[in-house]
């Protein structure tokens, strides 16, 4: 399943499955991209973890420097993208849609949904040249009091 695709001129990246053995990665990323809403270990150590959840990694040169994943709620015939992110040097490369285009072919569902910030607008972009479409608002779901816009894809 591995995916090569280009990051940077005269390297390659790859997409592949994350495991627990990518959890110092995982954190180092998350601190980078998100900054303002870390995660807990506990919840890191669960995405890498948990049955249900479709995890992918974009290595290059043996670092991680993407990674995204879904929870799968089957009974709902629906996924949550729960995390993207990409390392910002590495950002307006293409990389966060081959994730999210990668992760979305392997989504037993007919239905994905995510949230990102209302202020985030690479993301929003991306999101909405991908076919997602505004499904709803979580008000004040950050903890700094932004709120989250949750996006609908139909698969």
């Amino acid at each position: 399943m591995d995916q090569e695709l280009s990051a940077a001129p005269g390297s390659a990246a790859v997409i592949e499955p994350a495991t627990w053995r990518d959890l110092n990665a995982l954190r180092r990323l998350e601190q980078v991209c998100f900054p303002q809403d870390l995660w807990p270990l506990f919840d890191l150590v669960g995405v890498l973890t948990f049955p249900g959840v479709v995890r992918l990694k974009v290595v290059q040169q043996r670092e991680m420097v993407g990674f995204i994943a879904a929870d799968l709620k089957r009974h709902e015939d629906l996924a949550w993208i729960s995390t993207l992110g990409v390392l910002p040097e590495y950002r307006r490369r293409g990389l966060g849609s081959r994730l999210l285009r990668t992760c979305e072919q392997q989504l037993p569902v007919s239905r994905v949904r995510l949230s990102v910030r209302a202020s985030n607008q690479p993301a929003r972009q991306m999101y909405n040249k991908l076919g997602y479409v505004q499904y709803g608002v979580w008000k004040r779901y950050y903890s700094d009091g932004e709120d989250a816009l949750v996006l609908e894809k139909k698969l």
